[in-house]
């Protein structure tokens, strides 16, 4: 065994090595004996160790001493482990104790969690705890990985099966292209007309979606429709129309999402129109997109400010300000921001 592996495991208390190994008469003895129920690392606690490898039996035992039950690590809280890993079992045992899903811990959504690991047994006990539908568009991911008992669930508990993603698609639109007949019959009956569709039924919807998706594979038809989109935003953006803005270049990412231009131009309507959180949202996906580009920090920072998370913004814009020197307004943004800390 490397060294380093050996100084690794030197480093852990025998209370944690017998949770890794999942012996629960060993952690009992310990604890008994003085062993510290509410270590911590950055990892998180004994609970989070065995929540994250699905023992359910420690978890309960953990939980009756007394182990917190939305402690917080660096990776979110026990239940948020339990929905990441997959583990409805456990993640059931700690709703029973009180376990909060809406607390907030970890970068996603729990129930966005679930879903991504297409455990639909995790998203309905998560409804049933009383996690939050709202906000994050569950129904869209549960639509894309086709997930129908998901759908169900989530439109039972009021989720909105017309809130679009980020490229302007709504949860029906994703059903046909990755679900069944079925998801978009269950999502039909819950989803407001959609202007563009000339006849609006399941089918309708179906050759419309299937239309547009060999529409794309045309690339003389997409570059025009994209530039006369691009040309609508700009002219609605001059305007001070950023709502209308903001809906062309929606309408362009749905033919395509990897062009960081549009991006940051809609974060920047989001930001016109006081909306932080997609400002921001827009301004991340574009750094993405191009992790040397300036403007995408500098957006970011712009967005962080609007959401007063100052010290956060100073480092975006402090990024933008390296990458682009020359930039008196990224500078001047910067300068402000630097003032706001100070006071």
């Amino acid at each position: 065994m490397p060294l380093a592996m050996w100084i690794l495991l030197l480093d852990f208390t025998p209370v944690e090595h017998a949770v890794k190994h999942g012996h629960l008469p060993a952690i009992k003895y310990l604890l008994d004996h003085g062993a510290d129920l509410h270590l911590q690392r950055g990892d998180g606690t004994l609970l989070h160790s065995a929540t994250s490898r699905g023992q359910s039996e420690i978890v309960k035992f953990l939980l009756s001493k007394g182990a917190d039950v939305d402690a917080i690590s660096d990776l979110g809280t026990p239940l948020l482990l339990a929905a990441l890993k997959g583990h409805p079992s456990t993640l059931k045992i700690l709703l029973q104790h009180g376990a909060d899903p809406n607390k907030v811990a970890g970068l996603f959504g729990i129930i966005d969690v679930a879903l991504h690991k297409s455990s639909v047994s995790c998203v309905k006990l998560l409804i049933q705890g009383g996690a939050n539908v709202s906000g994050i568009n569950h129904l869209a991911k549960a639509a894309e990985k086709g997930l129908t008992e998901a759908i169900k669930c989530l439109l039972e508990a009021g989720a909105n099966p017309n809130v679009v993603d980020r490229f302007g698609r709504l949860p029906i639109e994703l059903a046909v292209e990755y679900g069944t007949r079925e998801d978009v019959e269950i999502l039909f009956p819950f989803t407001s007309p959609i202007s563009t569709v000339a006849h609006w039924s399941v089918d309708g919807i179906i050759s419309h979606v299937q239309m547009e998706i060999k529409q794309l594979e045309d690339d003389n038809f997409v570059e025009k429709r994209i530039s006369d989109l691009k040309q609508q935003a700009a002219e609605a953006f001059k305007k001070q129309d950023y709502l209308n803005a903001s809906v062309f270049y929606t309408q362009a990412l749905k033919m395509d999402n990897f062009d960081a231009k549009l991006l940051s131009n809609r974060s920047l309507c989001w930001l016109r129109m006081g909306d932080g959180e997609r400002s921001y949202d827009d301004a991340t996906e574009c750094k993405k997109l191009q992790p040397m580009w300036a403007k995408a920090y500098y957006r970011q920072g712009a967005a962080q400010i609007l959401m007063e998370d100052y010290d956060d913004a100073y480092h975006s814009l402090l990024r933008a300000l390296e990458l682009d020197p020359g930039s008196q307004e990224i500078a001047k943004l910067l300068l402000e921001t630097i003032e706001v800390e100070l006071v």
